[in-house]
């Protein structure tokens, strides 16, 4: 999993709290991570392929931010796996490669390379997976407030992998002062790595429920300024959204929170003198379980944000060639024949779509009452909220059909 403890292992000098908890079951604990990292990158890579759908004509068309946002956490999260199972794989084959990383002024660096090399590529992924976390939080409330422009995905990137790069690598400096195998002893020459690491993963765990309430309260004051009243249907689109917001943020708390809880135990160990003391067995003994249920919760973090994103997409995968230029969850969709179906937290909802519902209410002149909510569009370079509303004709004879439409959009 994703901790700054694997990190500071790579010191042979390393504090006694961290050589508890990396010490204890090391076959076990890399058996489980790479177990579930596996497991995570099957499941989310299944997610991801194209699935069979019914033909439906549809323009072309560009994804939007949201959706290339969703879609670089994906792929965060599937490297990050890819870099667990590696590490737990060779943990668990070459565990004389790994005991030689303890060992005190050997000439062979390749241990000590392995080791910072496969602890910062998963860090830096899972980090840059936090900033992406926090950049799609930021890109909704922002199209809602009509603040997002076309240029605001390169934005992200530059904030995104800036930020990720140069925190990653000052943390390790840091950690590695003045060399990997003499680094310095104490708390205080690892405390600005821990920070480093943490930093993104506090920002979205405090301040992302923050923009997603205030993303509902904007799309909710939007709903009723368009037809100046707050119906049933309004309100269910305001409730579908607010629970794929909290999928998102359930999400993150449950893979995280292990981590936040595990490094306080563990800090508090290294401010004890003896970290085997028979006073501190309760500490140690949930400092252990929470550094295994790190191993099995953090590499999933990337199947169940796909579950949060985008729902089961089933099993029914497309290899056929003009599916492969689609993004992968391009197909998941809402059917709204018939009237009014709620956006399941998984569906996404498409211009195409509408256009298929303007075409189904128009027919003998006629308009079938139907709402409808999308919160990833493609219908924009940069929209990621787009709100359809189209209102039932009440009196289509002295009226001609029409749909009121708002749509959440700057590109």
């Amino acid at each position: 999993m994703a901790s700054p403890r694997l990190e500071t292992f790579c010191c042979p000098n390393r504090d006694p709290a961290t050589e508890f908890i990396t010490g204890f079951q090391p076959r076990l604990f890399s058996g489980i991570c790479s177990c579930s990292a596996a497991l995570s990158l099957a499941l989310t890579g299944l997610q991801l392929l194209p699935k069979h759908r019914p033909f439906r004509h549809a323009p072309p068309h560009k994804p939007a931010s949201s959706l290339r946002i969703l879609f670089i956490i994906s792929i965060c999260d599937l490297l990050g796996c890819a870099g667990m199972v590696v590490r737990s794989s060779v943990w668990l084959g070459l565990p004389d490669l790994i005991s030689s990383i303890s060992a005190r002024n050997s000439t062979d660096v390749w241990p000590q390379v392995f080791c910072v090399g496969g602890a910062m590529w998963i860090q830096l992924f899972f980090s840059a997976s936090f900033w992406w976390t926090f950049c799609y939080a930021v890109d909704v409330f922002l199209v809602v407030k009509r603040s997002a422009g076309i240029s605001t995905i390169v934005l992200y990137h530059m904030i995104t992998w800036g930020l990720t790069l140069l925190l990653c690598v000052e943390g390790v400096a840091m950690l590695y002062y003045p060399s990997i195998s003499s680094c310095e002893n104490g708390l205080q020459h690892a405390i600005p790595h821990y920070i480093t690491t943490y930093a993104p993963m506090l920002l979205v765990l405090l301040v992302n429920p923050v923009l997603f309430t205030r993303t509902v309260s904007a799309v909710t004051s939007l709903l009723k300024g368009q037809q100046g009243i707050y119906t049933e249907n309004e309100r269910r689109l305001g409730s579908e959204i607010k629970i794929r917001f909290f999928k998102i943020m359930l999400v993150f708390v449950i893979c995280w929170l292990p981590n936040i809880i595990n490094e306080s135990l563990l800090f508090y160990l290294e401010m004890q003198d003896d970290v085997q003391a028979g006073d501190l067995r309760n500490v140690r003994n949930a400092a252990l379980i929470t550094w295994f249920i790190m191993g099995v919760l953090n590499p999933m973090q990337g199947f169940l944000n796909t579950l949060a994103f985008h729902g089961w997409t089933g099993l029914n995968v497309d290899f056929s060639r003009q599916r492969r230029r689609e993004l992968p969850w391009d197909s998941a969709s809402t059917s709204l024949a018939g009237g009014y179906t709620p956006v399941a937290g998984s569906a996404l909802l498409y211009q195409s779509h509408v256009q298929e519902i303007k075409k189904k209410q128009s027919t003998n002149g006629q308009q079938q009452p139907s709402d409808a909510i999308s919160v990833l569009s493609e219908d924009s370079e940069s929209s990621t909220v787009e709100i359809h509303i189209s209102s039932e004709q009440r009196e289509f004879e002295d009226v001609k059909p029409n749909g009121a439409s708002l749509e959440i959009s700057t590109g």
